[in-house]
């Protein structure tokens, strides 16, 4: 039984729009300099073509690794889930800190997804894995590095 891997449909997209460029763009390219290495003769001693097979492994493993995610992907549109103010996969929940009064956004997204700076975070980081099953106007407390933090929760939308 293959586990599934939850992602949001913009993860998707940007994972197929990385694959199509890997594919269409980037294979071609390094094909073609390999080629045109293989032409300046002793391939032992031709760092152009050891760089440019390094460079060929390095995105086969890529176009190997994305289609893979992808094959076992289960896209999740929260948009088309009804908002009860739980936080589930995919929404985007604005938090308030308790202590400091900071407020703080952020969508609980996928593994390849999450990027803290933009924030996404991912389904299995520590703060979505408290806020998951959490409704509207609960109170979190979440273990930090550098102590326990509380955040209210103030609104989830599905967005």
């Amino acid at each position: 039984m293959t586990t599934r891997v939850p992602m949001t449909v913009k993860g998707e997209a940007n994972l197929r729009e990385e694959l199509k460029q890997l594919k269409s763009e980037d294979r071609p390219r390094v094909i073609a300099a390999i080629a045109t290495a293989r032409e300046h003769g002793d391939l032992k001693e031709n760092a152009e073509y050891h760089a440019a097979r390094e460079q060929q492994s390095f995105m086969e493993g890529r176009i190997q690794e994305i289609e893979s995610k992808l094959s076992v992907a289960q896209v999740i549109d929260v948009t088309t889930i009804e908002n009860t103010g739980k936080v589930i996969f995919g929404v985007t929940v604005h938090l308030l800190n308790v202590d400091t009064d900071e407020q703080v956004h952020y969508q609980i997204c996928g593994e390849d997804e999450a990027d803290i700076k933009a924030g996404r975070l991912s389904v299995s980081s520590p703060i979505a894995r408290a806020l998951i099953g959490k409704s509207e106007g609960d109170v979190v407390a979440i273990r930090v590095p550098s102590g326990t933090v509380e955040y209210e929760i103030e609104k989830v939308e599905h967005v």
